[in-house]
Parts: structure tokens; sequence; C-alpha cells
């Protein structure tokens, strides 16, 4: 089942994007914010431009950092024969502009293929199943083939969270901390804080089925209201297959 809206596309970065963001009007309030968020108190004038770059994204123009292909051929060269000054927010803004420049002018030069993951978790994999009985007996019979149960054929709640787990990708859920989107953890956290899902009490295997169902139903409710979008992207350094083909950062 599908986890909801999914998009995969291949980016080609070469600096336009980046330029277009550097002189646009959002700029210099989006830099304040990170530069409030990496905290250089104790950091050089470098280093707080450096995790800055990290904190920029594909829709600004910049490909991922943490990439060392990128670092090492796009962002420290921006950083070469650069005077290091005081660290002060004014400098701060002044400053990573210019490098931020600098790293366009690099993409330009060498530009960078990106593939680029959205998925938009709202709720609609468990909709389908909690609407097919069949299905959800099937998958949660599946769950429990492996859980342990007492001489009474009783489950610990404790097991929620697992069978949760076992059952997340059928139902277009992520595992727990599968994905970099804090909000997507904190949904299913608080649905089992709800219903002490970690208080260790025996029950029949029935009352176990009837709360993952109620759990899944509430994680379903509160991504219809909210659907919670996670993005992921990664340098691609292999030559592409053919039928790809590449579009601009800005698509």
């Amino acid at each position: 089942m599908a986890a909801g809206l999914k998009r995969d596309v291949i980016l080609r970065m070469d600096g336009e994007d980046l330029l277009e963001f550097i002189n646009g009007p959002s700029y210099e309030a989006e830099m304040v914010s990170i530069f409030s968020q990496i905290g250089c108190e104790d950091a050089s004038l470098r280093d707080c431009i450096t995790k800055a770059l990290e904190k920029l994204t594909v829709d600004q123009g910049m490909p991922p950092s943490s990439d060392s292909w990128v670092m090492r051929n796009i962002v420290e060269p921006a950083l070469e024969s650069w005077d290091d000054k005081p660290v002060s927010q004014e400098t701060f803004l002044e400053e990573s502009k210019k490098v931020a420049k600098r790293v366009a002018q690099n993409l330009n030069e060498e530009p960078v293929i990106v593939a680029h993951s959205e998925n938009t978790f709202d709720g609609s994999g468990i909709k389908r199943l909690l609407s097919n009985k069949f299905e959800l007996d099937k998958l949660l019979n599946v769950g429990l083939e492996n859980v342990p149960k007492d001489r009474n054929g009783k489950i610990s709640k404790e097991y929620l969270r697992v069978v949760l787990d076992v059952v997340a990708p059928s139902v277009g859920l992520p595992q727990i901390g599968a994905v970099e989107q804090v909000l997507m953890d904190k949904v299913v956290a608080d649905v089992l804080n709800r219903i002490d899902a970690d208080d260790w009490k025996m029950i029949k295997e029935d009352e176990f089925k009837k709360l993952l169902t109620e759990i899944m139903e509430s994680i379903m409710l509160q991504l219809e209201g909210n659907p919670i979008s996670v993005s992921s992207n990664s340098v691609v350094h292999e030559p592409l297959p053919s039928s790809l083909s590449l579009l601009q950062a800005s698509t």
C-alpha cells in the first residue's frame, strides 16, 4: 500500500537556483534564523558558515554538503583564500553571502546530480487497510507471529510498539526512527503514550489486536488532519540510467 503522495526526481544543480535564493527577498531572514540555530559563540566564522551551508536545502539550490564529494569539491574550495573574522551576525550575513556565491560559481563549473525523494504520510494506507477486515486480520496475524505469549496466551502491551513497527510498511508508515522527521515519530509516540503502551500489562490476543487497530486509527486521523512530508537527498556518483531524465532543481 502506498504511503500517500510520493515523488522521486533527479536534480541537476548548477548554481542558478542558489544564486536566485541568495539574491532573493528571503535570503537574509533565512540566514538570520540559521545563525540563531547553529550557535556560533565558541566557533570560528568559517565553521559557522560551513554549518549554515549544511542547513540550506535543495529547494534553495544547495546540494547536501554532508556528502564528502560536495564538501571537498564545492564547499571547501569556496572557503579557500578566505580570511576569517570575528563572529557577529553582521559579519556572518556579509561573509556567508560571499561564500555562497562562490559555491554557486563552483556548481556552475561542476554541476551536481542529486536524487531527491519526497514522501507525504497522510494516513491513506491505514484507511484502506481498516476498510478491509480480511486484510486487517491477516496483517495483524502476521505481526503477532513472533510475539511471545504467556501460558494463557496473553501478550504484554509493551509489544504494541514492536508489532506496529512490523506492520508499518504495509500501512504506509515509516518504522519508528526510520526517517529524519521528528514530527512523524512524535505522532506515533503520542498515540502510544495515551494508551500506556509501555505499562507491561498482560492482555488477551483479541484485546491486543483491538488496541493496535485503535492506535492505527488514531495515527490515521492525525495524519489526515495534518499530513507530514519527509524528503531525502543523495548525491548521484554513478552514471544515470538512460531512462532517467534530468530536472532543474526548481522543478
